[in-house]
């Protein structure tokens, strides 16, 4: 019979695309996971993963097991609740959001949201929002909108490009523009939650750009604090810009992301999109009114 314990690991490997670390995930040991795994397998009659070199991918029965495992956690979730009344029904909201959103962006959201809902927000990357999204473990995220999130259950917010951040007495503060080969001197900080992180290694070293190093960082406050003491140079979005730093573009440096909040459709109701529509608009009025 299949258990909750399987639809977990079984999840977990395809949401974190390791059985190493979807052990670590759900806190099991790896034989544990595998011997679960093997298991769920036996008992559906089919293979669900390819094991590969580097990575774990689902297999064509996987993948149709895989929406089935979604909503047999859903079920399980609802079981859990089933009855369960907070006070207060907290929280009315699970809010994911990617690490890489700038404070006074986020500030601005959650003022709107924060009227409508009590919130419990949890971080992660755009990956491991997704599914937690996908699985109903969060009710929204905040975070990068794809070409292909479009749809009711989708609020954009805004486009910004990513620009170079330089403190703002360095001397190439007063250009509009410069080229990668004229920062081939500069130290650099590193924005390890940076989404296009292997995109912008990729260009410079195109253009024969092999910068230093002084920092390698997940937060974002420190990397930007750091910019701004003079410690060295880094590409983020234009939302990061604060006091003490100035954005300066590079030519051909021409990434740009779409921000927006994005529903479980199961949580969706008519009155909470016409809120989240709203909370949507009045972000992005709130943050271009900040100068931001």
């Amino acid at each position: 019979m299949i258990k909750r314990a399987h639809i977990r690991q079984f999840l977990a490997v395809v949401e974190t695309g390791s059985f190493t670390q979807a052990a670590g995930r759900i806190r099991v040991t790896q034989p544990t996971l595998s011997a679960g795994i093997a298991d769920l397998e036996r008992m559906v009659g089919s293979r669900l993963f390819v094991r590969e070199r580097r990575h774990v991918r689902l297999t064509e029965a996987g993948g149709r097991f895989l929406p089935l495992a979604r909503e047999l956690d859903r079920n399980f979730r609802a079981v859990d609740s089933f009855g369960v009344k907070q006070e207060g029904d907290w929280p009315a909201l699970k809010l994911g959001v990617i690490r890489s959103i700038s404070a006074p962006l986020l500030r601005c959201v959650l003022a709107g949201l924060g009227k409508a809902f009590s919130i419990e927000m949890v971080e992660g990357s755009d990956s491991e929002l997704r599914a937690a999204l996908a699985s109903g473990r969060i009710d929204v995220m905040f975070g990068l909108m794809r070409p292909e999130d479009v749809g009711e259950e989708s609020f954009a917010i805004l486009t910004e490009p990513y620009v170079m951040f330089v403190p703002d007495d360095h001397p190439l503060a007063g250009k509009d523009s410069v080229t990668p080969e004229a920062l081939a001197s500069q130290v650099m900080v590193a924005r390890r939650s940076c989404e296009i992180l292997d995109r912008t290694s990729a260009f410079f070293t195109r253009h024969q750009v092999r910068p230093r190093f002084a920092l390698r960082s997940d937060s974002e406050e420190r990397c930007m604090a750091m910019v701004a003491a003079g410690l060295g140079i880094t590409t983020a979005p234009l939302s990061h810009r604060q006091e003490g730093v100035v954005p300066l573009c590079v030519a051909q440096y021409d990434f740009t992301r779409t921000l927006g909040l994005r529903a479980d459709a199961k949580w969706l109701r008519e009155d909470r999109a016409a809120i989240l529509s709203a909370v949507a608009q009045d972000a992005a009025e709130r943050f271009a009114a900040e100068g931001r």
